[in-house]
């Protein structure tokens, strides 16, 4: 695959999208190992709320954070379409639980922009752009800012 754009110099952006809700939101796909299917996520007592538990993924056990939960939004039923994607942050291994994986996308760094200081709620120092596409806005986020060092540190603790 070519990584350019139309305009020369454009770098296309690579992600994969997801819905949380009627929100669409995308990662940079390079982070993402691994999109799994629900499985029974073991719950681990005195763990912060947004934390779903651990499962075993081939041998390795990986701490899952429920991202609905974690922006704040309002919590879910998991149904058939829900998701975890399972990605790298800073060498440790991390479940993320969304309601639906929709498609890789490749779009273009042109059509992205700042998100603006007040985004619906959310905080937005996990998200780095919104890109604008003909038919829709999708929120890029930056996992590894989803958590702060030491939410990661308690996390990765919890797992062991």
């Amino acid at each position: 695959m070519e990584n350019h754009a139309t305009n020369a110099g454009d770098t296309i952006l690579q992600l994969v999208s997801f819905n949380i809700g009627e929100e669409e939101f995308g990662v940079d796909i390079l982070g993402v190992q691994e999109i799994n299917r629900m499985i029974d996520i073991t719950r681990v007592p005195n763990a912060p709320s947004y934390v779903e538990g651990v499962i075993n993924l081939r041998g390795k056990v990986i701490p899952v954070i429920d991202l609905r939960k974690r922006l704040m939004m309002a919590t879910r039923t998991h149904d058939h379409e829900t998701r975890i994607i399972v990605v790298e942050i800073e060498g440790k291994i991390i479940g993320f639980v969304v309601d639906k994986v929709n498609e890789v996308l490749r779009i273009p760094q042109s059509v992205t922009e700042a998100p603006p200081p007040m985004v619906s709620g959310i905080k937005s120092d996990y998200i780095t752009a919104i890109g604008k596409l003909s038919d829709r806005l999708i929120i890029l986020l930056d996992l590894a800012k989803i958590l702060t060092d030491d939410e990661k540190n308690l996390i990765m603790q919890t797992a062991a």
